[in-house]
C-alpha cells in the first residue's frame, strides 16, 4: 500500500500526467541518495520504483545532483517530458525561471529589461503554452516594452525563482493532461514539506545585485522554514523571496519605417497649390502632389518614422510568498494545501530625443537624401523638421495569488483517486502611464545616417538643451487594468485492473474570467489658432505658439551615456520631469475617459473528462510501456467588447474530442524509443475574440475582433530516441511535426470611418487623424479569420555528459547542451508597400496606396535555430559553470505602415555562476548574467531588416551567501 500511495502523491510535485506509473522495472532510473531530503530528492522520488534496483548508486550533490534528478523525471515518463530541478531547498539553478527553462531542448525565451519573461516551445509562442502552478492552470501577466500582456501568455518574470522546487515540461499530450496547448504544458511546483527531513529546516539566501550600466546595487533575499513531525505525518513549510533591481536600457528606436510625401526634395517642390500648377507650390500643407523623379524617389523610399535615441530605467521590486501544509494520517490518505502570493512592481521611466516624422512629413524639406538597395532613405538632412523630446512613466503592479487543495486517497490496493481544486487571480494594474512631450516645430538642419542600421547617427540643428527652443505640446495618461481569474475542480481516478494494465478516468470543471479596462486623459496643448490652450487655458494658440512655455524647473537634462551611439550623435537633451510637469499641467486632476474600444471581457467555462489506458509489458521479449486515451472538452465562451461606445456580447460553444497515444520501447536497459500522436487545441487569442474594435489615428488602422474564431487545432507527431549511456549522462534525438489545421490569420481591407459606421469620436484626441479629421481618409481595416492552417517540423538534439572518465579534478567537470532546428510555413495576408508614387483616388488626387498580398512565412515567434551549452565543474564544495544560449532571428508580428513582418535578430547570452562552501551549512556565490552585454536588435520588414530598435541592458552581477540549518 505504501508504495502505491507514494506513487500517486508525487504526481502533484513532478508528473501530473501520471505516465510514470506504467514503466517496466528494468527502465527505472537511479535516484541520488542524500543525507537529507531536498527538492532534488523529491523530484527523483517522482520516479516510481526508485530504490528497488540493485545497481550501485552514484552519489552526487549540487548542480550535478539537479541534473541527475531532472534526468530521472525524464527517463521515468512514457510521454516526452523534460525538467529542471532545484539543487537544494530555495536554490534554483538560475536566477530567473524562464532562463532555466531555456536550457531545455526546444525552448527559447523572450526577454524584457534584460531578464527572461516568456517562452516559446518548439517554435510556438507563449500563447500556445499552458502553465500550471501546483497542478492548477493559471495565467499571470505583466508589462513588456510599451504595452501590457493582455492575452493567454504567461509571464514568468512575475515570480522569484527561489519559490519553486522543480519545473516540468510536458511536450506531448496525454488524455489525462489538461488540454489547451499546441506547444507544451509547463508545471511549476513549490515545496513538499513531507519530503524534507524530520524537525526544523531553515534556509537563508542573501545577495546583492549590481548592474554595470545603471551602476546600482539592489538586494535579493530568500528564505525558507520547513518542519516535519517525527511520525512523518504532518509537514509545513513557508518561503519568501524579495528582490529590488534598478537597471538601465539604452539604445535607439525608430517606431517602424514608412513611406510618405515630403514638401520638397533637393530643392524640387513636391506639391502644387489647390489652385493648380499656376498657383505655385503649397508650403507645408494642402495642395496636390506633383510627381517628379526626386519627389517620387523620396516618397517610395522608407524613412524612419520617429528616429531617436533614449534611456529607459527599470526599477523593479519583486516579493513572493509560499505556504504548504501536508497531512498524511495514514498510508492511505494524504491532504495538501498550497498557497502562493507574488507581487511584481515596476517603475519604467523613458527619456527620448526624436524627430516626429510620423504624419508630419508633408512639412519636411529634404536636402540631400541617399538611398540603399532595399528601398530605404538611409541618410538625409531635413529642414522644417518636427523635433520632440518625450518623457514617459509607467507604474505597474502585478499581484498574483493562488490557493489550492489536494486530497490523495488509496481506496484499496488497486483503486485510488486525487481530488484537486483551487482558485487563482492575477491583477496587472497600471495606474500611471504618462507621457509629456516638448516640441520644437520648424527646426532646420536635422540629419540622420542609417548606413549602419544598428548604430545610426542622429544630429539636430537646434540646441536641444535650451528650454527656450521647446514648447510643452502634449500630455497623456493611460491607466489600464487587467484581471485573470481561474476556478478549478478536478477529479482523477486510477484503477489497476491487472498487472501492467491501469485505467484512468477523470473529469474537470474550470472557469476563466478575463477583463481589461483602459482609460485616457490625453490632450494636445493647441487644437487651432486663436483658441486658448487645452491644458491650462492661459495661452492663446497661433502658428508659432503650439504649446505652453518650457522652464528648467519642470525639466531634466538627460545624458545618453553608453547607448552605442557613434560620434556626431547628439547625446544630451532636455526632457520633462514627469512629476514636476504633471503637477504644472494638473495632468492627474483631469477627468479620465474610458477607452471603450480597447476594453473587453471574456468568460470561458470548460468542462469535460478523459479516459486513459496505461499498459506495460513485453512483446516478443521487447519491453514497452504506453498509454492511449481520449479527452473531451466542452467550451462555453462569452465575449464582450465595444465599438463607438456600444457594448456587444457574443456567446458561443464548441466541443473537442482529443485522442492521444504515447508509446515507449526499451530495447536495452539504457535505451528508450518513444513515439506519440495526439490531437490538441489552443483556444483563440483573447484580443481576437473581441466583438468590438479600436481605431488607431496615428497609423490610420482599424482593428476589429472575431468572437467566432475557431480554436487552433492541430495533430502532433513525435518520435525520440534516448541513450542513458552512463550515470548522469544522456544523448537524445527527437523529431516532431505539428500539422495545424485551424490557424487564424489576419485579413485586411481599406475603408473610411463613415463606411464602417464610425466617426471622429472613436479617435484619440492627440492623434493626427483627430486633429486633421477627414471623413474621406481611408484606413486599413484588420480582422482575424479562420485560415487554411500551417505546418511545423523540427528536430532536437541533446547531450548531457559528465567527464567522469577524465583524471583527477577534471572528473568533476561536465557538459550539458542541446540544439533545436525548426522549419515551418504559413500564409499571411499583408498590406505591403506602395509601388507607385501616384495612385489616383476617387477624386483624382495622388495617394501612396499599399498593395495587399499573400506572403508565405515562418510561423510567428519561430526561430529556425536555437541552442545552448553549459560547461561545469562541481566537486561538492566548489562549483563553477558557464552557459551560452543562442536564439536565431524570428518574426513576431505582421508589422504595419507598409512593412512586411517584424521581429528580432539573433541573440546570444553568456552567463556564469560560482559557488563555494566554506562550511557544510554556509555557501558563497557569484552569478553573472549577460556577461557580454549583448544588444537586442529588433527589425521591421524581414527582407529589408530596417531598424526598429537596438538596445542593451548591461551586465548583472549577483554576489552573496546562503545558509542552511
Amino acid at each position: 500500500m505504501r508504495k502505491n500511495f507514494s506513487r500517486v502523491s508525487t504526481l502533484k510535485i513532478a508528473l501530473f500526467a501520471g505516465s510514470a506509473l506504467a514503466l517496466p522495472h528494468s527502465a527505472m532510473a537511479q535516484a541520488a541518495p542524500q543525507d537529507t531530503a531536498t527538492p532534488a530528492t523529491d523530484a527523483a522520488a517522482a520516479a516510481p520504483g526508485t530504490g528497488d534496483d540493485q545497481t550501485p548508486a552514484i552519489i552526487v550533490t549540487g548542480f550535478r545532483q539537479s541534473l541527475q534528478a531532472a534526468l530521472n523525471v525524464k527517463r521515468n515518463s512514457v510521454s516526452a517530458v523534460d525538467a529542471v530541478v532545484a539543487e537544494d531547498i530555495a536554490k534554483f539553478p538560475d536566477q530567473n525561471i524562464a532562463e532555466s527553462l531555456q536550457r531545455i531542448p526546444g525552448i527559447s525565451i523572450q526577454k524584457d529589461g534584460g531578464e527572461g519573461r516568456a517562452i516559446t516551445v518548439r517554435g510556438l509562442g507563449a500563447q500556445f503554452t499552458r502553465v500550471r502552478v501546483n497542478g492548477l492552470e493559471t495565467i499571470t501577466t505583466s508589462s513588456d516594452g510599451a504595452s501590457a500582456n493582455r492575452d493567454r501568455s504567461f509571464d514568468f518574470n512575475v515570480f522569484a525563482s527561489e519559490l519553486f522546487s522543480s519545473l516540468v515540461v510536458h511536450k506531448t499530450a496525454e488524455a489525462s493532461l489538461d488540454e489547451g496547448s499546441l506547444g507544451a504544458v509547463v508545471d511549476l511546483n513549490t515545496g513538499n514539506p513531507l519530503a524534507g527531513k524530520t524537525g526544523l529546516t531553515a534556509v537563508l539566501n542573501v545577495q546583492g545585485s549590481y548592474n554595470d550600466l545603471s551602476k546600482n546595487v539592489g538586494p535579493r533575499v530568500a528564505g525558507l522554514l520547513s518542519w516535519k513531525n517525527d511520525a512523518g505525518t504532518l509537514g509545513v513549510n513557508l518561503s519568501a523571496a524579495y528582490s529590488h533591481t534598478d537597471t538601465l536600457e539604452t539604445g535607439n528606436n525608430t517606431v517602424r519605417w514608412s513611406q510618405a510625401y515630403f514638401n520638397s526634395v533637393g530643392g524640387t517642390p513636391c506639391f502644387y497649390s489647390v489652385a493648380g500648377a499656376s498657383g505655385g507650390n503649397a508650403v507645408n500643407s494642402g495642395g496636390f502632389y506633383r510627381p517628379s523623379a526626386a519627389c517620387d524617389a523620396a516618397a517610395l523610399s522608407f524613412h524612419p518614422r520617429i528616429p531617436r535615441y533614449g534611456v529607459v530605467e527599470h526599477d523593479r521590486r519583486r516579493l513572493g510568498l509560499t505556504g504548504s501544509i501536508q497531512f498524511e494520517p495514514s498510508t492511505h490518505t494524504k491532504i495538501s494545501i498550497d498557497a502562493l502570493y507574488s507581487s511584481f512592481k515596476e517603475d519604467r521611466k523613458e527619456k527620448w530625443l526624436e524627430v516626429l516624422a510620423r504624419s508630419n512629413e508633408r512639412s519636411f524639406n529634404v536636402v540631400n537624401p541617399a538611398y540603399d538597395s532595399n528601398g530605404n532613405m538611409v541618410s538625409g538632412t531635413f529642414n522644417n523638421a518636427y523635433v520632440r523630446t518625450e518623457s514617459y512613466l509607467r507604474q505597474s503592479n502585478t499581484k498574483f495569488y493562488q490557493v489550492g487543495a489536494t486530497w490523495d486517497q488509496d481506496v484499496s490496493d488497486s483503486l485510488r483517486f486525487t481530488l484537486l481544486g483551487g482558485i487563482s487571480q492575477s491583477d496587472a494594474d497600471i495606474p500611471v502611464e504618462s507621457t509629456i512631450a516638448y516640441d520644437s516645430k520648424g527646426a532646420n538642419g536635422f540629419a540622420f545616417d542609417y548606413s549602419n542600421m544598428k548604430a545610426p547617427v542622429l544630429s539636430y540643428g537646434i540646441d536641444v538643451t535650451n528650454p527656450a527652443n521647446f514648447q510643452l505640446a502634449e500630455i497623456r495618461d493611460r491607466p489600464s487594468y487587467v484581471t485573470n481569474k481561474f476556478k478549478t475542480v478536478q477529479l482523477r481516478t486510477e484503477w489497476d485492473v491487472t498487472k501492467g494494465f491501469t485505467v484512468k478516468l477523470g473529469g474537470v470543471w474550470r472557469r476563466y474570467n478575463f477583463q481589461t479596462q483602459l482609460w485616457t486623459r490625453d490632450t494636445v496643448a493647441c487644437s487651432g489658432n486663436g483658441k486658448p490652450d487645452l491644458i491650462l487655458g492661459t495661452t492663446t494658440c497661433s502658428s508659432s505658439v503650439y504649446g505652453l512655455p518650457v522652464t528648467s524647473s519642470i525639466s531634466d537634462l538627460v545624458s545618453l551615456g553608453d547607448a552605442g551611439q557613434p560620434g556626431g550623435t547628439t547625446s544630451q537633451f532636455l526632457a520633462a520631469n514627469i512629476g514636476s510637469a504633471a503637477a504644472y499641467t494638473n495632468l492627474y486632476g483631469r477627468t479620465q475617459v474610458e477607452d471603450l474600444g480597447s476594453n473587453r471581457q471574456v468568460q470561458e467555462t470548460t468542462s469535460g473528462g478523459y479516459l486513459q489506458f496505461d499498459v506495460k509489458g513485453d512483446l516478443f521479449g521487447l519491453e514497452y510501456a504506453g498509454n492511449a486515451g481520449i479527452r473531451y472538452a466542452h467550451t462555453d465562451q462569452r465575449s464582450t467588447g465595444y465599438t463607438a461606445g456600444v457594448a456587444a456580447t457574443v456567446g458561443r460553444t464548441y466541443n473537442d474530442w482529443l485522442p492521444s497515444f504515447n508509446i515507449a520501447f526499451y530495447p536495452h536497459r539504457d535505451v528508450i524509443l518513444r513515439g506519440a500522436i495526439a490531437k490538441v487545441i489552443t483556444r483563440p487569442s483573447l484580443g481576437n475574440l473581441n466583438p468590438g474594435g479600436s481605431v488607431d489615428g496615428f497609423n490610420y488602422r482599424v482593428t476589429f475582433g472575431n468572437p467566432f474564431l475557431n480554436p487552433y487545432r492541430a495533430t502532433n507527431f513525435d518520435v525520440s530516441a534516448e541513450w542513458y549511456f552512463a550515470p548522469q549522462a544522456l544523448l537524445s534525438v527527437a523529431g516532431f511535426i505539428k500539422q495545424i489545421q485551424s490557424f487564424p490569420v489576419s485579413g485586411t481591407y481599406t475603408a473610411t470611418l463613415p463606411q464602417l459606421g464610425l466617426d471622429r469620436s472613436v479617435l484619440t484626441p492627440s492623434s493626427p487623424a483627430y486633429i486633421n479629421y477627414d471623413p474621406t481618409q481611408e484606413y486599413i481595416v484588420s480582422s482575424q479569420v479562420n485560415g487554411a492552417g500551417a505546418t511545423l517540423k523540427g528536430i532536437e538534439v541533446a547531450l548531457q555528459l559528465p567527464f567522469t572518465f577524465l583524471p583527477s579534478f577534471l572528473s568533476h567537470t561536465g557538459f550539458q547542451g542541446n540544439a533545436t532546428l525548426i522549419k515551418s510555413d504559413a500564409d499571411y495576408t499583408i498590406t505591403g508597400p506602395a509601388v507607385s508614387a501616384c495612385t489616383r483616388n476617387a477624386s483624382g488626387a495622388c495617394t501612396l496606396a499599399g498593395v495587399s498580398a499573400i506572403y508565405n512565412q515562418t510561423l510567428l515567434n519561430v526561430s529556425k535555430r536555437a541552442w545552448n551549452a553549459t560547461l561545469y565543474y562541481d566537486d561538492g564544495k566548489f562549483s563553477i559553470r558557464g552557459s551560452v544560449s543562442y536564439r536565431g532571428p524570428f518574426v513576431d508580428g505582421t508589422s504595419a505602415t507598409g512593412n512586411v513582418f517584424e521581429g528580432y535578430g539573433a541573440y546570444t547570452s553568456v552567463d556564469a555562476a560560482v559557488r563555494y562552501k566554506i562550511r557544510p551549512w554556509l555557501e558563497l556565490s557569484i552569478d553573472g548574467n549577460n556577461l557580454t552585454d549583448a544588444y537586442r536588435y529588433r527589425f521591421t520588414d524581414e527582407t529589408a531588416q530596417r531598424n526598429y530598435e537596438n538596445n542593451h541592458f548591461g551586465r548583472t552581477i549577483l554576489f552573496g551567501a546562503r545558509a542552511k540549518l
